[in-house]
């Protein structure tokens, strides 16, 4: 672009020289004419038509912009005129009609820039062979001097042309660049919400998997504790608070720097359910069984922490509302998918009713969060409950092995 920048400067400074240019050789054309056509013996008319020329080549150099172009065709064709007067008064200004081709060239149409320049050319030569008779110099010399004129005056026409077209051009250049810019800042500012916003979500997620649950848990044991009469049932049930507490603990500072559960790094799906089920039956007194494929291999991070979570919903939905006897943890690989399923023999509940209903500070999040987590890695959550007659949460993700394992 600098390089369209610095032609646009070069042909606007182009025009301005050769008007300049004109300007100063017909202001010296006419002083050098008048002096030696004085000196000549022609006095009075020549002085008189000098100054009526000179005074109309002022006027419109100083009116040049307010009189437009109709203005100036007309003050240049005057101009042409007053010149050829004055050639036919003293010879010794036949070279100040060069410098009004000049003008004449750079404010008529072509067409008629033509004609007025070959009339004047006519003339010249007229009073040339007058001069000294005919010589072919005589006229060679005007018509070349004529050619020159509209030559160089319509070339800096066209770089002015050209010049404003490239004006024009960088500036819907720079116009593009600016509208680029602010999409550019608008897309930043729309990722960055989207990803305050993804943010926002995944802690809500987590934090209801994980902190909710524990804290309901924990809830749930010391009511239990307070209606116990036994001190040895107190205290095992105070025990199992202290180690919920101590799980949450945990589970928050995992939640802040967005690592999977510790143990679920260390091998897999079966360590951390087993550790649920196990937690499950003691704190309901339900049997609880776990049946995890032993064919199936580690699975990428992202699939195992949301199976995991999906569970950990589960499984405190059945603590807090199922009221269940017998509660059986499945997990199996189908071709291409991996299938978690919960199920137990409690008192049931309406799926819909329970999927339409909003999320509220007492609950109602959790199977809204289980299925945006899954459907976020492809996956689906289908759930089969009807009251009195117990539920089946089924969850499937694809098959995703982690980095270097079997597939």
């Amino acid at each position: 672009m600098e390089g369209v920048a610095s032609g646009t400067v070069q042909s606007s400074a182009a025009a301005g020289l050769l008007r300049i240019g004109a300007a100063v050789l017909f202001a010296t054309f006419l002083l050098i004419g008048v002096v030696r056509g004085v000196l000549d013996g022609q006095g009075v008319p020549l002085i008189v038509g000098s100054a009526g020329v000179a005074v109309l080549f002022a006027a419109g150099l100083l009116a040049w912009r307010r009189l437009g172009a109709r203005g100036r065709a007309a003050w240049a064709v005057a101009l042409l005129v007053g010149t050829v007067a004055l050639m036919l008064v003293s010879s010794e200004l036949v070279w100040l009609i060069f410098p009004v081709w000049l003008w004449v060239a750079s404010v008529l149409p072509l067409a008629a820039t033509f004609v007025l320049t070959a009339a004047s050319v006519s003339v010249v030569v007229v009073v040339l062979q007058g001069e000294g008779g005919f010589a072919a110099a005589q006229v060679l010399g005007p018509l070349s001097g004529a050619a020159v004129a509209v030559g160089l005056t319509r070339g800096a026409m066209l770089l002015e042309r050209e010049g404003a077209e490239h004006r024009r051009l960088l500036g819907r250049v720079l116009a593009a660049q600016a509208e680029a810019a602010a999409l550019s800042d608008e897309l930043l500012r729309t990722q960055r919400e989207a990803g305050v916003l993804a943010e926002r979500t995944r802690l809500s997620r987590d934090i209801h998997d994980t902190l909710a649950q524990g804290f309901s848990s924990i809830l749930l044991l010391a009511r239990a504790a307070a209606r116990e009469d036994d001190p040895a049932r107190v205290r095992e049930l105070l025990g199992q608070i202290q180690g919920a507490a101590a799980e949450n603990l945990a589970e928050s500072r995992r939640v802040v720097y967005a690592l999977a559960p510790e143990d679920l790094v260390a091998g897999g799906l079966a360590a951390p359910l087993g550790r649920m089920t196990a937690e499950l039956a003691a704190q309901t007194g339900a049997e609880v069984t776990l049946d995890v494929d032993p064919a199936l291999p580690r699975l990428a991070t992202a699939v195992e922490v949301a199976l995991l979570r999906v569970a950990q919903g589960a499984l405190a939905n059945v603590r807090r509302h199922a009221a269940a006897t017998r509660v059986r943890v499945t997990v199996t690989r189908a071709e291409d998918r991996v299938r978690l399923d919960v199920v137990d023999d409690g008192v049931g509940f309406e799926p819909a009713t329970a999927l339409a209903a909003g999320p509220t500070l007492a609950g109602g999040y959790g199977l809204r969060a289980m299925r945006t987590r899954l459907a976020e890695l492809g996956g689906g959550l289908a759930v089969e409950s009807e009251p009195g007659h117990g539920t089946a949460v089924s969850v499937t993700v694809p098959f995703v092995p982690a980095e270097g394992g079997p597939s």
